[in-house]
């Protein structure tokens, strides 16, 4: 009988199963790339969502490169943790060598995979469309995306492993669809009104936002925003340890 693989050759394994999964699913892909690519291209070109003063493209490629984000590691992984659980395939992975730390961990590995992959078709997008970013903002932005998929792919699994699989999907989508909206994603906190204002500064997706924008529009580190995207990846983090179900 064969020994186990080591530890960490069995999560990077792994890891690369679940992002090409996610890379090769049809409503993933629309979600995590085309969504984002679409709406991007929507505030680029169209004029009647104000996004503040500046080049549009300055100020609308870092709201969607958190958007992105969003998608990934929050709706995307959501749903494809929810439908796991629901089929069995968590309660089997986590009784292998693999173990349910493992699994957590290779998710995690591969939501930060395809985030990149995000990153780069975005960026490209953004510069043929005549972006500029503050190239000096860029250990920023990279910080704020390693806090920002913590937080939401933490709150993805908080939300995957206390609901059904169908209550699941809608929810995630609908949250996604609200933090378009009203979630300081791709438009800045800035332009919220009064009484929304201060509530989605406090909201990760909000921080995500606004530390991406000081981060590619201002060369600087939004060090509140990221105490914002501490906070709720560690409650996250610590509430989902304590309420995951590994099954139905």
């Amino acid at each position: 009988m064969s020994a186990a693989a080591p530890a960490a050759q069995r999560v990077r394994a792994q890891a690369r199963f679940e992002a090409l999964t996610m890379l090769r699913n049809g409503e993933q892909l629309l979600v995590s790339v085309v969504l984002p690519a679409m709406v991007l291209l929507g505030l680029t070109l169209a004029t009647f969502v104000p996004l503040g003063t500046g080049r549009r493209v300055d100020l609308a490629v870092p709201g969607v490169l958190a958007l992105a984000v969003v998608s990934s590691a929050f709706t995307g992984q959501a749903i494809g943790t929810g439908f796991d659980r629901r089929y069995g395939v968590l309660r089997l992975l986590g009784a292998t060598p693999l173990g349910r730390g493992g699994l957590v961990t290779a998710k995690a590995l591969a939501v930060l995979v395809v985030v990149a992959i995000q990153v780069v078709v975005l960026g490209v997008l953004g510069l043929a469309l005549g972006w500029h970013p503050h190239w000096s903002g860029v250990p920023a932005a990279v910080v704020t995306l390693l806090l920002g998929t913590w937080a939401f792919v933490a709150l993805a699994l908080l939300l995957a492993g206390t609901l059904r699989a169908e209550g699941v999907l809608a929810l995630a989508n609908l949250v996604w669809v609200a933090l378009l909206a009203l979630g300081g994603v791709v438009v800045s906190t800035a332009r919220l009104p009064d009484g929304l204002r201060e509530v989605v500064r406090l909201l990760p997706s909000g921080a995500l936002g606004d530390a991406m924008r000081a981060a590619l529009t201002a060369g600087r580190a939004d060090l509140a925003s990221w105490l914002v995207l501490l906070l709720w990846g560690a409650a996250a983090t610590a509430l989902a340890s304590r309420v995951f179900r590994w099954g139905d």
